[in-house]
């Protein structure tokens, strides 16, 4: 969440997983302050979600696009998930403003939970948590 977390932040990700990648069409697009957007991208990018790419309109400085990452590609079915959930509780009646197709077959684009052992996992009371190796138990506030 420290990465993911400000509100912001998906709105940036969402405009250049769509194709925006150019700071002043996103500024333009979301209506995000100059800075606050300067500042996530900035931090996108320290993070390895985005990287920047030189480019140059004729007769104008150099500037920079935002293109993602591996890391930032990994992304993909947060997102999906993500529009899933609005598309299902937030939509308009005409219906959500974006959807994702496949590209080969025009089909709509949904995320499934499986299990390592490939088993779908439809019901939520089938998950549970456990301590993975990283796990560090808390100590109790004094």
């Amino acid at each position: 969440m420290a990465i993911l977390g400000e509100k912001w932040t998906m709105v940036v990700l969402r405009e250049v997983f769509t194709g925006i990648r150019r700071f002043d069409d996103m500024r333009v697009r979301t209506r995000i302050p100059r800075q606050v957007l300067a500042n996530r991208l900035a931090a996108l990018v320290g993070h390895g979600v985005l990287r920047r790419e030189p480019y140059r309109e004729p007769g104008a400085r150099v500037r920079h696009e935002y293109r993602l990452t591996e890391k930032g590609f990994a992304l993909y079915p947060v997102l999906v998930a993500l529009a899933g959930w609005g598309d299902r509780y937030l939509a308009d009646p005409q219906g959500p403003p974006i959807r994702f197709v496949h590209r080969d077959c025009a089909a709509e684009l949904h995320v499934e939970v499986h299990c390592a052992a490939g088993h779908p996992v439809t019901d939520r009371r089938d998950v549970l948590p456990r301590p993975g190796p990283g796990a560090r138990r808390r100590r109790p506030e004094l």
